[in-house]
């Protein structure tokens, strides 16, 4: 889809001390299940018993860059994946990971998800040490200070405790080394991580939907702060930068995992469903029948459909073999596109009042082009709702808002945005009520990029540099 958001990353990784396992097939099993996360780049990692580094990573999907055949060649108990992408949405920037890099104490692989606030100053500080760039990633920047304190310190994780007191933003890592693997994620939690066991084998994922592809076991989520190592000793835990103050994205409920994923104890189908039934409480209308926008507007649209007492017809069916839609570079060549990936089934919603959902609207232009084809397909009326408030300032944690200047809600008041899209009513879901999507409702959130409140300080910092009011 042309105007939605996108995640930067998904990360996978497995140690297998009992040699059973083909760890590198594993790993291309489960980037298949978070595909979603990253459709820019992907890569695997794998570490051989002599304590070689092997890897397979470039642009594209995972089935593109990581064939059977390729992977099968990947032989090691230790194996790290990744798929990205780009926030810049050209290609040209995709920076494949996982990054292998030789360093004074040996090698070492990293994948990461996430985006630092920090990320200039650090940069700046290790280019006047020396330092020499190849990517424009936080896992690069990460890859450097863990490398400069390992070489001080007894340990990989103690030198990665050292880091993430100097790294602020989010980010949910996995490292590998000839010995060990090391997944961390930083003190908020904003990007999610979890641990799993499959057969004696460790592994850790972005999201419970990649432990279900492999056959895997969900153990439990990372925690905030949290170091974990899956080594000779097993698995062991590190909670020294661990902290209470949580702050998960809360668009990993509203979009970007897997309805079938489970993410700290919530489900991610459930929570749209709840989103679904609270539009419906807050935005009831008379209607004929309720539709949603694929793939997560379906899941709060049978919440709302449920609530509402009102039938849930399939309106628009997606082409799921149109990709990348995102590369066209103009708006016109995006809109021609819309009619490639979205068609209108004109049987369920002709002659009728439709209750459209979807879960955010961000420049406004996808949703009104949907508008216009349901109208165009008989529709005698069109109502709006949304499982999320309005975008109404930047994410410095890897998520792609556009500029202020593009936000459709940023200088049109929710009346004016009705009337742009040519609807007959609109709603949103406001942010108090995403309280109840989550497992904790009262522990915190981040909705950075709806209130200009963040978790870290240095995002506050930045949006008070926009002008903003926090």
């Amino acid at each position: 889809m042309t105007d939605k958001l996108h995640e930067e990353c998904g990360v996978f990784a497995i140690y297998d001390p009992t040699g059973e396992l083909h760890c590198a097939e594993e790993t291309y099993n489960a980037l298949y299940a978070l595909q979603h996360r990253g459709q820019e780049s992907c890569g695997i990692a794998v570490c051989g018993d002599d304590g070689s580094f092997e890897y397979i990573k470039d642009a594209g999907y995972v089935n593109e860059v990581l064939n059977r055949g390729g992977v099968q060649k990947l032989q090691g108990s230790k194996a790290i994946g990744h798929v990205r992408y780009s926030s810049s949405g050209e290609g040209e920037d995709c920076y494949p990971q996982p990054l292998v890099s030789k360093y004074k104490k040996g090698t070492m692989a990293i994948a990461n998800n996430g985006g630092l606030v920090n990320r200039r100053a650090l940069i700046d500080e290790l280019e006047y040490s020396g330092a020499i760039f190849h990517t424009d990633t936080a896992a690069e920047i990460i890859c450097y200070l863990v490398a400069r304190e390992r070489a001080r310190c007894h340990s990989m994780e103690a030198a990665l405790s050292t880091v993430m007191g100097k790294i602020h933003g989010a980010y949910s890592l996995v490292i590998m080394t000839p010995r060990k693997i090391i997944a961390a994620r930083d003190p908020h939690g904003i990007r999610p991580l979890c641990i799993g066991e499959k057969n004696g084998a460790y592994v850790a994922a972005s999201e419970t939907a990649a432990l279900d592809a492999i056959g895997a076991k969900y153990l439990r989520d990372v925690e905030p702060g949290e170091i974990v190592v899956f080594g000779s000793e097993g698995m062991t835990s590190f909670k020294e930068n661990c902290s209470n103050e949580k702050g998960l994205c809360v668009f990993e409920y509203i979009f970007f995992a897997r309805p079938d994923s489970v993410i700290e104890g919530q489900s991610v189908y459930e929570a749209r469903k709840t989103a679904g039934r609270l539009l419906a409480q807050k935005f009831p209308v008379e209607a004929d029948v309720v539709t949603g926008v694929p793939d997560s507007g379906l899941y709060a649209a049978t919440g709302y459909a449920e609530e509402a007492g009102i039938p849930f017809e399939y309106g628009l069916i997606k082409n799921r073999y149109v990709h990348r839609m995102f590369l066209h570079p103009s708006d016109e060549e995006r809109e021609k596109m819309m009619g490639v990936s979205l068609n209108v089934m004109a049987s369920s919603v002709k002659g009728k009042r439709v209750v459209l959902v979807d879960d955010s609207v961000v420049r406004g232009v996808t949703g009104k082009r949907i508008v216009a084809m349901l109208r165009e397909a008989g529709a005698k009326e069109v109502h709006l709702r949304i499982t999320a408030p309005q975008f109404m300032w930047p994410c410095f944690f890897g998520t792609d808002i556009p500029d202020r200047k593009e936000l459709i809600a940023v200088g049109h008041s929710v009346e004016e945005i009705k009337e742009l899209l040519n609807v007959d009513s609109i709603g949103f879901l406001d942010v108090e009520s995403l309280k109840l999507l989550l497992p904790d409702r009262e522990g915190g959130f981040c909705a950075g990029c709806l209130t200009g409140k963040y978790p870290v300080k240095e995002a506050e910092d930045a949006v008070k540099n926009l002008g903003g009011v926090v």
